[in-house]
């Protein structure tokens, strides 16, 4: 029987593979930095449920190699027209409400709380957390935004509210941060959306060995 931590005031976290089957590993603590940052460099991420935190590290773990992006034929074309106007850090706060607010198929609700939004803030402040967007007739109409740590991006949550935006968004993003030298794309979980685009899983001891290759 798995033992579900639950954290207070100090700055810890238990070992990942004390995570259950689903990959919950613990619950309770706070927001702050210092353990936001903690948990992405030791491989964990939180969710919310209600007002507690949760913090996961599933296995296997769903993640994008930079090389393995994936640009379908249609999607080519729509680069090439020039369909969408990208941009980086402009409107985190913006990206942040949206991926918030925009109805998902299958999912009543959001993980994105109000202290979710404020934590996220400050990494962003802190130079840590950053958006990509995708623009249209000078309209905000996709985005994403993470955590890069390092060689490492932790993909968070997108939006799109046009055909095609989010993907071309993300399209923008890995390209970008390919060039920035990142060797690794955590998706979390898994989606369609980020399979039909190259994403795949590896296992959970895999992920833990590229975070400490690449995150100083």
């Amino acid at each position: 029987m798995t033992t579900l931590h639950i954290l207070d005031d100090k700055l810890w976290f238990p070992p990942v593979t004390a995570a259950d089957a689903e990959g919950l590993l613990a619950a309770g603590g706070d927001l702050r930095p210092e353990r936001l940052l903690l948990a992405y460099r030791k491989g964990i991420f939180p969710w919310y449920d209600g007002d507690i935190p949760l913090w996961w590290s599933p296995d296997p773990r769903f993640v994008l190699f930079p090389e393995e992006l994936y640009i379908s034929k249609s999607m080519q074309q729509v680069l090439r027209r020039n369909v969408f106007q990208f941009s980086r850090n402009q409107c985190f706060a913006e990206v942040m409400a949206h991926c918030k607010t925009t109805p998902r198929p299958g999912q009543d609700g959001t993980w994105i709380s109000p202290a979710m939004q404020q934590a996220y803030a400050k990494l962003h402040h802190l130079g840590h957390a950053i958006s990509f967007e995708a623009w249209q007739n000078g309209n905000l109409v996709g985005g994403l935004y993470g955590v890069l740590l390092g060689k490492v991006f932790f993909g968070e949550s997108m939006f799109s509210h046009v055909s095609n935006a989010s993907k071309a968004a993300f399209m923008y993003a890995v390209q970008w941060l390919q060039q920035q030298g990142v060797v690794l794309i955590d998706c979390q979980v898994y989606t369609a959306h980020l399979e039909s685009l190259g994403a795949r899983f590896i296992d959970r001891e895999g992920f833990m060995d590229f975070l400490e290759e690449h995150i100083a």
